[in-house]
């Protein structure tokens, strides 16, 4: 018998520069938290489900034996760690939803979570270009930044320069910020500012800016999920009305860098399977690692013909009040991007919305929320589209 699984509960951390030296702080600081947000306790927890890249950002590795070091309530839990570059947190989060709907359990955590200031800007940027192709992409740099780069400016070669629209992201997505309690960035840096290049806002990998380009943080996010059965007797409960996965090639080389056409296929599979279209979504958190990835992506999903994604910052479309709000946590760019966290946190910010309780990020009255995340350069694309069940 299948069992829809059910978000009950979870906890988030502030993303930044995290006082613990190592993962298991931010572990012990998530974990308890979302139990208790959920109303379940350990004893009912049948599977711990852990993403984090680390890939030598921190020295300790078997991180899922971690699971117990930091709460030893959870020590003889099923643990298993999932790693998927940027995707890492939904490669956990999907394992788990398989998980329960298999009926292997009734309860799982899943916990995302990357400890990345301890080491060098430069170590950790050379840590995150191994999630690209090496053979091809490991001399593209700084970091992966050179890879969206030479994507923007592929971008920029076809369909014109759209430096101000990106500026335009940027400008959303810190105001988004400067209301999440839990963001890297809690600043609205203004559009003229991330349209400006300068001391403060230098060219990171041309055409990109420091602004275009996400934070290196720390943090860990935690969502509690639970069978349909037992979410019934709990007192909230988000619903995954779709949640699909598509990969594409690695390598940008064999592949159309810009189409991003792993991501348009995961919407499409999702959109079907939820029996809904981009028209029916009440708010979108979507994967802006850097800010012509969001643009792209608002092709990809549908919101723009191809190389028309600027039009949409244009109009509006995507600004709080306009017709789909689009990363109203501040997405990665104010929020933050400890890697093993982000998709986890991504559905966090959306259920928190679809219950009501995202405090002054709130969206009156939103019922359904879809969540993108993507692993690398479009290669793991995860589509989930969540919905208020109670």
């Amino acid at each position: 018998m299948v069992s829809n699984p059910q978000i009950v509960g979870w906890a988030h951390t502030r993303f930044g520069v995290s006082e613990h030296p190592d993962l298991e702080g931010l572990l012990r600081e998530v974990l308890p938290a979302a139990l208790d947000n959920a109303g379940i306790g350990a004893e009912d927890v049948d599977g711990v489900f852990l993403g984090t890249y680390n890939n030598g950002f921190v020295p300790q590795t078997f991180e899922a034996g971690i699971i117990g070091m930091a709460v030893p309530a959870l020590a003889a839990v099923p643990t298993m760690r999932a790693e998927s570059a940027c995707a890492t947190g939904s490669a956990a989060l999907y394992a788990a939803l398989d998980f329960i709907a298999a009926g292997r359990g009734r309860v799982a955590v899943v916990v995302g979570a990357e400890k990345m200031t301890g080491i060098t800007p430069q170590a950790a940027g050379d840590l995150m270009l191994c999630g690209s192709y090496i053979p091809e992409e490991a001399t593209r740099g700084p970091g992966f930044a050179g890879i969206f780069g030479q994507i923007a400016q592929s971008y920029f070669d076809r369909y014109g320069d759209r430096s101000e629209e990106l500026a335009m992201i940027a400008a959303k997505n810190h105001h988004n910020g400067s209301k999440n309690p839990f963001a890297h960035m809690q600043k609205d840096l203004g559009f003229d500012f991330c349209n400006t290049i300068g001391d403060k806002n230098p060219l990171v990998a041309s055409p990109l800016r420091r602004t275009d380009c996400s934070l290196i943080s720390d943090g860990a996010a935690a969502l509690v999920l639970a069978s349909e059965e037992v979410a019934k007797g709990l007192k909230r409960a988000i619903a995954f009305r779709a949640s699909n996965q598509v990969n594409d090639v690695m390598a940008l080389s064999r592949r159309d860098p810009i189409e991003f056409a792993g991501a348009a296929k995961a919407w499409a599979k999702s959109f079907a399977q939820a029996a809904l279209t981009v028209d029916d979504l009440d708010l979108l958190e979507t994967h802006d690692c850097f800010t012509i990835a969001e643009l792209i992506e608002y092709e990809a999903m549908g919101l723009a013909p191809r190389g028309e994604g600027g039009r949409v910052m244009r109009e509006g479309v995507t600004q709080r009040d306009g017709r789909l709000p689009v990363n109203l946590s501040g997405g990665l760019k104010s929020r933050g991007h400890p890697l093993g966290a982000t998709g986890v946190s991504m559905h966090v910010m959306a259920a928190m919305q679809l219950a009501g309780e995202a405090g002054a990020m709130q969206l009156p009255g939103a019922t359904i929320a879809g969540v993108f995340n993507m692993g690398g350069a479009a290669v793991t694309n995860y589509a989930s589209i969540l919905e208020r069940v109670r």
